[in-house]
Order: structure tokens, then sequence, then C-alpha cells
């Protein structure tokens, strides 16, 4: 579940990036002027292209924001920490059959000299 979750987000946050790609900047026609060939601007006219690319900006920019929060809940191993407060390293590791037992070396009990 959590795989297809970011699959859709990705294919939404790069349907998003096309789509904020096209509208128009302020100062210029930006790649709408290009839609021109295609015939979407005779079939929308200019204004209703321009609020199109804006509502399905606002519509797409949502679904991402959706996806990432559901996607934060369908992790999975999720569960596991729960059952267990303490974190891996913190847990004892056993130690193998046969194998001698690793024991930290004690502190000298005489101060060494400093090194020359």
């Amino acid at each position: 579940m959590h795989v297809f979750i970011v699959i859709v987000g990705l294919l939404a946050s790069i349907l998003l990036i096309g789509v904020i790609l096209l509208q128009s900047p302020k100062s210029g026609s930006g790649l709408t002027g290009g839609m021109a060939s295609l015939g979407t601007v005779q079939t929308l006219g200019v204004r209703r292209t321009g609020d199109f690319l804006s509502k399905t900006t606002a519509i797409l920019a949502a679904v991402v924001m959706l996806l990432c929060f559901i996607a934060q809940f369908t992790i999975p191993g999720k569960e596991s920490s729960k059952a267990s407060p303490e974190s891996i390293l913190q847990q004892s590791v056993p130690a193998l059959p046969g194998a001698p037992a690793k024991t930290m070396p004690s502190a000298p009990s005489t101060p060494l000299p400093p090194a020359k």
C-alpha cells in the first residue's frame, strides 16, 4: 500500500510541475503560447485556459500534500517499533556458541608516565 501511495504521489508531483510550467507569467506568454498550436486555446479560450491551469495547480498541490501525509502513516515496519520500546542498539546481542566471551580490559592500577 505504501509503495502505491508513493508512486501516485510522484506522478501527481510530476503533473504539478508540468501544470506550473504551462502557466503564463505576468510579463510574458509562458508555455501557454505554445499550446495555441495544439488547439487548446481555441477550445477553452485564453482566459479560461489560465483559470483551468490555476484550478488544476491548486487541486494537484492539495493531492500531493494529502498523499505525503497519508504515506507517513503507511510506512511498513512501524508496528514492530511499538511492540519493543528499546532500540536495536540497546538490546543485548546473544554470544555465539563456542566463542570466547569478550570483556573490556581493566583500567591500569598505576598511572602511566607521560610519553617523551
